[in-house]
């Protein structure tokens, strides 16, 4: 049985992960983190890791880059593994995620589904082919609610793409305030946010009279709650040291 602490636990990916994880007999989550701690899940939860009295097998975070340090320094005083699924993390905080790699085990993804790291990999095969003939551009769509743009999931398409060119990309955000044409080497990142949008990701690659799309759409977000699931099983028996979904994914073939 392996034991899980989730932080985010109040927030609607906390709900999600509680009930995919009620599904595996292998799984249990034995208490949450979150600084909201007004609603019901059917373990007790705490606002900080200071106060977690229960152990424990591994940490899931699917809440935010905010008071990260609080987990990170739980996670390597415990030496219990780490699965982020958050977003939005500035360069610094990653250079401190890295830090506590070095002590514990670390899963970290923008995005926990296997599709989206599927499609990154054809992002990148396709720009070694297209790349330099075609121009590309990058579209994601999410609900109303999120705070950054573009996605995590977006930079990490497009950083994809960019390990397939032969020349460093100029990444542009707006165009609004531009009248001139496109530059050959640009890659456009466009953001949209409305209603309740699970994620929608779509790569454009357009030539001279012919465009290929690669896209992905997320249905439920079930799908981010059983990769992240998957990524704990992966983890714990993992030395310290930073970990992806592609290592997961190239480790499973």
């Amino acid at each position: 049985m392996l034991r899980i602490i989730l932080r985010g636990c109040s927030g609607k990916m906390g709900r999600v992960v509680t009930e995919v994880a009620a599904l595996h007999e292998d799984l249990r989550i034995v208490s949450g983190v979150d600084v909201f701690d007004n609603v019901s899940r059917p373990y007790p939860i705490f606002t900080s890791f200071a106060e977690v009295p229960v152990e424990a097998d591994v940490i899931v975070d699917f809440s935010n880059p905010s008071n990260i340090e609080d987990m990170l320094n739980f996670a390597v005083l415990k030496q219990m593994p780490l699965v982020i699924a958050s977003t939005g993390f500035s360069d610094e905080l990653i250079e401190v995620i890295s830090k506590a790699a070095e002590k514990t085990p670390v899963f970290m993804a923008t995005n926990m589904s296997i599709g989206i790291n599927l499609l990154a990999q054809l992002a990148k095969t396709a720009a070694k082919v297209l790349g330099t003939s075609f121009d590309i551009e990058i579209v994601e769509a999410h609900h109303n609610q999120k705070l950054d743009a573009p996605s995590g999931t977006a930079k990490t398409l497009a950083k994809a793409v960019e390990d397939g060119l032969d020349f460093e990309p100029l990444y542009v955000y707006d165009r609004h305030d531009k009248r001139e044409k496109r530059g050959k080497t640009e890659i456009g990142m466009h953001a949209i946010r409305g209603g309740t949008i699970v994620g929608e990701h779509e790569i454009i690659f357009a030539g001279n009279d012919e465009v290929i799309k690669l896209s992905h759409s997320a249905l439920s977000k079930n799908i981010f709650a059983e990769g992240a699931l998957n990524a704990a099983r992966y983890i714990v028996k993992k030395q310290p040291g930073l970990y992806s979904m592609q290592d997961l994914v190239s480790e499973s073939n």
